[in-house]
């Protein structure tokens, strides 16, 4: 899910327009040869003279899965470019649509044409692409089902069949982009199954059911109705860790995971660095109000948030928030204290990579001080010196943020620790300490690399101000009386 700069408003090369083109072509090739041996595995017979026999029906077919290939390459030119230019992605895209096909085919032959698994497509490409661009993959992909259910003898439909399964597979793909965002854990997914059944069923009562001369052959067609449902989310299930893995996806089941108490790191964080933890938690719920608040991926937020002081890990004792009675910078040189301390950056990212954590915690991690100055040691240097400081030595290395969430956690992350400082906690002491930070690093051009607007700044500045004061609230003070138990 990391943000990529091929999307709208960036410049893009020519080269990497026609690089994606290639891929996608390439892409496209694959696809129509991977159907044309299944449906060569499906007539078993002389390929010779299969092909000199049907040669009229797979010409239809390859031009028809050119134009319908040539128009979502259109449709991601002008919607979303980073489908047409990002290899990975394009890659991801067609293997979707390659599995669904294959899946199809073997389930259609040897189960039964009713239960294929006509959701699945959808559910991997609303989880994975979006909702808008599964909306269009789907059509596409309804449209290849009614090409080969017409046109080649993988599926051996009538053209009635053909016409009824093209309004099936459309309408179950709707119900399941529209129903399984809103599904937030993997075993709430099952759920889906029962949910797919309502139009899966609907639709064959009426397209076949009431046009059968059998009844018993109509409570088969229901059955097996039933069995594409759940086909199509157990499938689903199976595959999706799979393209989680191979293409970094980062899903909400994936981001639950990476922050559950028993994830690798932040249990390492919670035993060995808990004053950091204990920060990195309040960040992460500070993130991820603010993200909401913007319009911005919250799950995301707050995952990322988790992980960006993970390379306080490597010195915890070094950090203010994990340290008792003494502070063990006082023996060290302000230049020694400034090197251990933004080293926890580039720690940071190092043990993420390590940990084959997603490359956006790692950019958050080495992004979120972004170039700032470290500035108690740089007063500290400069008590101790006779002339003028080069402040960029005792300052971050950067980059400076290069998304909006990067930006929310460099604010949330100094405001959460300059606010535990504060002795009057009320929500104007609190205002005015947010206000000073975001106008700090608008000054020192923080924000330069990540769109963020002034009114997202604002918005940001109040969620957080609400969120410390609620996080750091006033409490009364206990009587100092001592209560036995027959009192």
């Amino acid at each position: 899910m990391k943000k990529n700069k091929a999307g709208k408003g960036y410049k893009v090369s020519r080269g990497s327009y026609a690089a994606g083109a290639v891929t996608y072509v390439l892409s496209t090739a694959v696809l129509f040869a991977a159907i044309l041996l299944m449906t060569l595995i499906n007539y078993g017979g002389d390929t010779n003279a299969y092909l000199q026999g049907n040669l009229t029906e797979i010409v239809l077919v390859c031009v028809s899965y050119c134009i319908l290939s040539g128009i979502m390459y259109f449709y991601f030119y002008f919607e979303n470019k980073k489908y047409i230019l990002q290899a990975s992605k394009i890659i991801e895209v067609f293997l979707i649509l390659l599995l669904s096909l294959v899946l199809t085919f073997v389930i259609g032959k040897f189960v039964g044409s009713a239960a294929r698994p006509v959701a699945f497509l959808a559910l991997m490409c609303v989880t994975l692409l979006g909702r808008r661009e599964a909306i269009f993959v789907n059509i596409i992909y309804a449209m290849q089902m009614f090409i080969l259910d017409n046109f080649t003898e993988i599926t051996a439909l009538n053209s009635t069949e053909s016409y009824n399964f093209l309004i099936l597979t459309f309408c179950a793909g709707m119900v399941a982009i529209f129903v399984m965002p809103r599904i937030k854990t993997r075993i709430g997914s099952v759920l889906v199954a029962f949910i797919l059944l309502i139009p899966i069923e609907l639709i064959l009562a009426l397209l076949e059911v009431f046009t059968a001369d059998d009844i018993g052959a109509a409570s088969i067609y229901l059955l097996y109705g039933a069995l594409g449902s759940f086909f199509s989310v157990l499938l689903y299930m199976f595959f999706l860790p799979i393209f989680e893995l191979i293409f970094s996806e980062l899903t909400v089941f994936r981001l639950r995971e990476l922050t559950s108490d028993q994830a690798k790191l932040i249990k390492r964080m919670k035993r060995v660095a808990p004053g950091t933890y204990h920060h990195s938690m309040v960040v992460a719920q500070i993130s991820e109000s603010c993200a909401q608040a913007i319009g911005e991926d919250s799950e995301l937020a707050r995952a990322a948030a988790y992980y960006h002081d993970v390379g306080k890990l490597k010195n915890p004792e070094m950090f203010t928030e994990n340290q008792t009675d003494y502070n063990l910078h006082n023996e060290l040189t302000p230049e020694l204290s400034v090197d251990i301390i933004r080293s926890h950056a580039r720690d940071g990212a190092q043990l993420i990579r390590k940990a084959h954590l997603p490359e956006y915690f790692a950019d958050i991690a080495i992004q979120h001080h972004g170039t700032l100055p470290i500035k108690y040691f740089y007063a500290k240097a400069l008590k101790m010196s006779d002339g003028e400081l080069n402040i960029a030595n005792y300052s971050y290395a950067g980059p400076t943020p290069e998304t909006k969430i990067s930006a929310i956690i460099m604010i949330a992350d100094a405001a959460e620790a300059a606010a535990r400082s504060l002795s009057d906690r009320s929500p104007e002491k609190v205002e005015e300490l947010v206000r000073n930070l975001i106008e700090e690093r608008l000054d020192m051009e923080q924000f330069d690399h990540c769109s963020i607007t002034m009114s997202e700044l604002t918005t940001i500045k109040l969620t957080i101000v609400s969120q410390l004061t609620g996080v750091y609230h006033s409490r009364i003070a206990y009587p100092k009386l001592k209560v036995s138990k027959r009192h």
